[in-house]
């Protein structure tokens, strides 16, 4: 699939949404030495949402995520937590937030229980009955070693750890990247859990865009530093297109086309996503191709065609 540069704006925001936001970030741009790692992010997560963060390795998400838990002070822009700046305030900040990463830092010679407990005493709210209803839902020998544990168990230990103070904020960076399947479902329910028990506020950055969607009340895909798009699923949805057109005449090249993402073809007949495609069809009739298929997307082939890559290659997840 040939990529097409385009210029398109952020999809609009819902003017329904609670202006009430666990974060606000505005503007915020970050270089690391001759790299611009952001550029002008602006973003909201209104409280007792779920914001999935999307993008390609390096786009910049583990960037911003490391901004809002206050690791990385904003060089320009602002970032508020609760209203209040990570950076000048962590203490009031970090105390609303559990953190998962892809590879928790826990000290490997502590057994889990001694982990668990150990957690618990900076966190004046941490519910002990909850955190063991966790820890034998994950079936984590208390008095194995954190050193002992598999990637899985590591992560379903550190998933205890972000949860059982019952965070009003809960930031997933990555959580399931490298783990099989059960363990994905395991975290991915009591996620699911947890917001639909207690309406908490996530934000949750992954690469697998079935569990994205299955979580998220808005998704934002960030490409190069820049937030592309942060809209519903549903919105996002009706907003990409798959039209494919048939000419009178073989065609080299894909034709001139408003707001095509990227184009698939040869000869007679071409495929398009194509972003905001109404009106699209008359248009392309006066260049002598015709609509003969209109179909939607998958937010995996979204995700493919506004990074530039091959629909073809989208695997099935």
């Amino acid at each position: 699939m040939v990529a097409t540069a385009n210029h398109l704006e952020p999809l609009a925001a819902d003017a329904s949404e609670p202006h009430t936001n666990a974060v606000e970030i505005r503007e915020l741009s970050r270089d690391f030495g001759a790299k611009r790692a952001l550029d002008r992010v602006s973003l909201e997560i209104p409280t007792g949402t779920v914001l999935g963060l999307v993008g390609e390795n390096g786009a910049g998400k583990t960037t911003l995520i490391r901004h809002v838990l206050g690791l990385l002070r904003a060089q320009s822009g602002s970032v508020r937590v609760f209203g209040r700046d990570p950076v000048q305030q962590p203490v009031e900040v970090l105390s609303r937030i559990g953190y998962l990463s892809e590879e928790p830092d826990m000290p490997g010679w502590m057994r889990v229980h001694q982990l668990l407990r150990y957690v618990a005493g900076f966190y004046p709210d941490w519910d002990f009955d909850y955190a063991e209803r966790l820890r034998k839902d994950f079936a984590l020998d208390p008095g194995k070693r954190v050193k002992d544990l598999s990637k899985g168990q590591r992560a379903r230990a550190g998933l205890i750890a972000a949860l059982a103070y019952r965070p009003q904020l809960l930031v997933l960076d990555e959580p399931s990247s490298g783990l099989d399947p059960i363990v994905r479902r395991d975290i991915l329910g009591a996620v699911i859990r947890m917001i639909a028990d207690e309406c908490r506020t996530v934000l949750f950055s992954s690469h697998l865009l079935s569990e994205v969607e299955r979580v998220s009340d808005r998704i934002a895909m960030i490409k190069d530093g820049r937030v592309l798009f942060c809209d519903t699923p549903e919105r996002i949805h009706q907003a990409h297109t798959r039209l494919t057109f048939r000419f009178e005449q073989p065609r080299d090249t894909p034709p001139q086309l408003a707001h095509a993402l990227a184009w698939e073809g040869a000869g007679r007949e071409w495929t398009a996503v194509v972003a905001g495609a109404q009106g699209i069809e008359p248009e392309l009739e006066v260049d002598g191709g015709q609509v003969v298929e209109k179909s939607g997307l998958t937010l995996d082939e979204i995700f493919v065609a506004r990074a530039g890559g091959n629909l073809a290659n989208v695997e099935a997840r």
